[in-house]
């Protein structure tokens, strides 16, 4: 009964049972909404302190940027009140049309007239008073794809064209838009975690590890071809070399962390926010709270995305639906990917990239995107079966059997 009301597209929630009588109703990860509103809070907090003087300067208002935070993060928590009330098994049936929106968002971004050019970097597409970024949404939209394609493909990944291959391709079609615009570190972490989930849904280890050298010779082309990328390699092996010039940001970030110490020098307090870090309130912004709250702070920060990564892998090993199962790996996997990403960028581990720390930077469609996924992610929390564990080829099995 159950199956036939999904088939018949109603909102039919998946924990309802196979004789008709429902189940009382899970309740949602409450680990996952506290640490998602911590880390909100967090931000928007570091936010203010990092932008008020620039904001000041630029706009005559030390509160604008954090003003349009909070009307984002506001919006934001409504789409996750939302998304997580709603059955997300609904996702398996938007995944593909949301793919193909996203697709349609990159080439309208291309297009002068449309699209906004901005630190050299054409973006943003102006909806009035706002602006959107469809990169974010590509992400989101590879994930529902990934998670459709490996539950219809289940223990099927092992043949290398008709399995593993075609999620490939789409995913590097999207990557190719994505690089016209261009932003690399996007297509990393789409690719990243299109690995991890082809990884985790069963694919061989003889084709994933054939993949590598041929997107790592891509990446060595795409750098080489690009001066400015080539010169933030360059950057990235020795910061020392170039500290008034090319190497500015990093070395800037590099005494913010260096400053603050053990405890900060207290917040609000920080010197680098003063025009010395540029983007002090977005791609930097845990620089930022390396110098104003220190190791300690730093600290915190980390360890709430690994309460939240090493939550949602709880939640896809708990899933009773396959579909459900990927996409929470997904969503997990690609916060994680971004704030380790953003994390090696402001540490000097990883060459600088424009990745938001998410749900920390000041990002509007950064924060929609992943307020969004979270609370697809607590949607299927509700989705649970006590004591399940799942193997990499995602077949489960009791934890008492």
């Amino acid at each position: 009964m159950a199956n036939k009301m999904l088939d018949a597209g109603t909102l039919t929630l998946p924990w309802t049972s196979v004789d008709g009588r429902a189940r009382k109703r899970a309740s949602i990860d409450g680990t996952v909404l506290m640490v998602t509103m911590a880390l909100a809070l967090f931000g928007l907090i570091m936010v203010f302190s990092a932008s008020a003087v620039v904001a000041g300067s630029r706009f005559q208002d030390p509160i604008y940027f954090l003003k349009r935070h909070l009307a984002w993060l506001g919006f934001g928590f409504l789409l996750l009140q939302i998304t997580a009330r709603v059955d997300y098994m609904v996702w398996k049936r938007l995944a593909v049309p949301v793919l193909g929106l996203t697709a349609i968002l990159l080439v309208l971004v291309l297009i002068p007239s449309l699209g906004v050019m901005a630190k050299g970097a054409r973006r943003w597409i102006r909806l009035g008073p706002v602006s959107i970024q469809p990169a974010e949404m590509v992400k989101l939209a590879a994930v529902l794809y990934m998670a459709l394609y490996l539950t219809k493909r289940e223990g099927k990944l092992t043949d290398f064209a008709s399995g593993f291959l075609p999620p490939l391709i789409v995913t590097g079609m999207l990557a190719g838009l994505v690089l016209l615009q261009p932003d690399l570190g996007t297509v990393v972490v789409v690719g990243a975690v299109a690995y991890a989930m082809l990884f985790l849904g069963g694919a061989r280890v003889s084709h994933l590890f054939s993949v590598v050298p041929v997107a790592l010779a891509a990446v060595a082309v795409l750098v080489w071809r690009s001066p400015y990328r080539l010169q933030r390699l360059m950057t990235f092996l020795d910061p020392g070399k170039d500290p008034t010039g090319a190497g500015f940001q990093v070395n800037q970030s590099f005494l913010a962390f260096g400053s603050g110490g053990a405890f900060g020098v207290g917040l609000g307090e920080g010197q680098q926010k003063l025009f010395f870090l540029p983007e002090a309130h977005t791609d930097f912004v845990l620089a930022l709270v390396g110098e104003e709250l220190g190791l300690a702070g730093t600290a915190a920060i980390i360890a709430l995305f690994g309460i939240l990564v090493f939550r949602g892998f709880q939640i896809a090993g708990r899933a009773r639906e396959p579909f459900g199962r990927h996409l929470a790996y997904g969503i997990t996997l690609l916060i994680g990917f971004q704030a380790l990403t953003n994390a090696g960028v402001a540490t000097g581990l990883l060459p600088t990239k424009g990745l938001t720390l998410p749900l920390v930077s000041y990002g509007g469609s950064s924060l929609l995107v992943t307020l969004t996924a979270i609370g697809i992610l607590l949607s299927i929390s509700r989705d649970r079966q006590g004591g399940r564990q799942v193997g990499r080829h995602g077949l489960g099995r009791s934890a008492t059997a």
